[in-house]
């Protein structure tokens, strides 16, 4: 009986897996998302971006590891997560001067649950319109025009958009 289940648990069922992951986009090594000839990242795990010119994603508790996804298992009264969270906001405030700390959505100073999150929320992006504009010496219109066609709607939940391809196609204005 021993013998039988370790074929079945270890042979047949990860035959199986592998079968349907290469049936999947990216063939089971996730999306990948490539630009100029090279890959960039993948489409599904979030990324640290801190340089002005980028719209940055939601902060990672794990500090976008993609082997360790998790979140930072504080509570919201705890004082270390709460002087992080402050931190953020000392940043990005910092970064983003025409913001007041009551317009910045909750999302751009905490963490998600994975710590992987590859998207925002539209709010988060226009929020950081003014600093990217600038950095870019483009018009806001014309960020905001892109901004707005990378929306995903969702029927379901809320509206969100990919960091990563908002980043690549920023980058892609050059060429």
């Amino acid at each position: 009986m021993t013998l039988v289940m370790l074929v079945l648990c270890c042979g047949v069922y990860f035959g199986i897996i592998y079968l349907f992951g290469k049936m999947t986009n990216g063939n089971g090594n996730g999306e990948q998302m490539v630009a100029n000839g090279r890959v960039v990242g993948y489409k599904l795990i979030g990324q640290k971006f801190t340089d002005d010119k980028y719209f940055w994603g939601r902060p990672s508790g794990v500090d976008y590891n993609a082997a360790g996804s998790a979140g930072s298992n504080k509570g919201p009264s705890n004082p270390d997560y709460l002087k992080s969270v402050q931190d953020r906001i000392d940043s990005f405030l910092v970064h983003n001067p025409g913001i007041k700390k009551a317009d910045l959505p909750a999302e751009m100073v905490t963490a998600s649950g994975s710590g992987l999150d590859p998207d925002i929320s539209p709010a988060s992006a226009y929020v950081q319109l003014s600093r990217v504009a600038l950095v870019r010496n483009l018009e806001e219109s014309r960020l905001r025009s892109i901004v707005d066609q990378h929306i995903k709607k969702n029927p379901v939940g809320p509206d969100v958009i990919n960091v990563l391809q908002l980043n690549v196609a920023l980058e892609e204005l050059k060429n």
